[in-house]
């Protein structure tokens, strides 16, 4: 009651919070976001994980940066996939059947399963070498027939 009373004369005391020890965090940039390979795998998963979804982990690839998302600690052998050069990075990343294999300096592996383009295109990071390819939908005759019932 007395420290209600206090506050509603105006006279309770005005202490400021202090800064040391506070967890809080401020808002994440897009900018700080980028990767810097020269660490463990389990610290490049936890900083792709952390950024997962916004703002996005991301390194430059092919002059473009694209983001990182859905990673996870690889422990096997190294899977056989095609070499993707990615910025800053001192080994090539693999594109397998499984997503993007990147390494740390530790030489353990991270499994990221998305890439998102600065387009906004998601892609599974396995898909990546076949992004840009388009096929055309070629019908059957029943398929065309039923086609153009529809219409």
């Amino acid at each position: 009651v007395e420290a209600v009373d206090l506050i509603a004369d105006g006279k309770a005391p005005r202490i400021p919070q202090p800064t040391e020890g506070a967890t809080y965090e401020g808002i994440q940039k897009k900018e700080n976001a980028e990767i810097s390979w020269d660490q463990p795998a389990a610290d490049l998963h936890n900083w792709i994980r952390g950024h997962d979804k916004v703002p996005g982990a991301w390194a430059t690839i092919d002059g473009q940066v694209v983001t990182f998302y859905g990673s996870s600690l690889l422990d096997a052998s190294v899977p056989a996939g095609q070499e993707l050069a990615i910025k800053g990075a001192s080994r090539p990343g693999l594109i397998t059947k499984n997503g993007l294999v990147v390494f740390g300096n530790d030489g353990k592996m991270v499994l990221v399963r998305n890439l998102q383009f600065e387009n906004g295109k998601m892609i599974p990071a396995s898909k990546y070498f076949s992004a840009d390819e388009t096929t055309a939908l070629e019908l059957t005759e029943q398929e065309k027939k039923m086609a153009e019932d529809i219409r």
